[in-house]
């Protein structure tokens, strides 16, 4: 079955992104990179999406609290060579993907929504719609 945005990815899609994610986070806790700029930074890998023909994948990261992402971005991609040679020991495929770093947003969005819901006019407003609902419901 093909990627398609109405069927999302394959199981094989996901089970190797999964594996992808494991390996890469193993490297990457290890230390192994030589970057100044990656030096004591905690990088956590949240996501990897494998291409349908599994040649590209790209590699969804964070640091802790968002920081240096704008330095850490292009050190990671200038080590991506190095980890798709670790990730290619660590995982068996037929093709090892190229590996394309990008900074994970979904933190800060859910963060952002987070805020939102706390504001006193939302929940005002949610309060007033649960009221409306048990006036409809009794």
């Amino acid at each position: 079955m093909r990627h398609t945005p109405a069927n999302g990815p394959s199981q094989r899609q996901l089970r190797v992104g999964e594996e992808l994610r494991h390996a890469l986070a193993a490297i990457l806790m290890r230390d192994e990179l030589h970057d100044p700029d990656l030096a004591g930074v905690s990088i956590t890998v949240s996501e990897v999406r494998p291409s349908p023909d599994m040649k590209h994948a790209t590699v969804f990261v964070t640091t802790l609290n968002g920081a240096g992402m704008d330095t850490v971005l292009p050190a990671l991609r200038r080590a991506a060579p190095f980890l798709r040679g670790q990730v290619a020991r660590a995982v068996r495929l037929r093709y090892t993907p190229q590996l394309s770093f990008q900074a994970d947003t979904s933190f800060d969005y859910a963060q952002k929504i987070n805020t939102l819901m706390h504001q006193d006019a939302v929940a005002r407003d949610l309060a007033e719609d649960k009221d409306s609902d048990d006036e409809d419901g009794a």
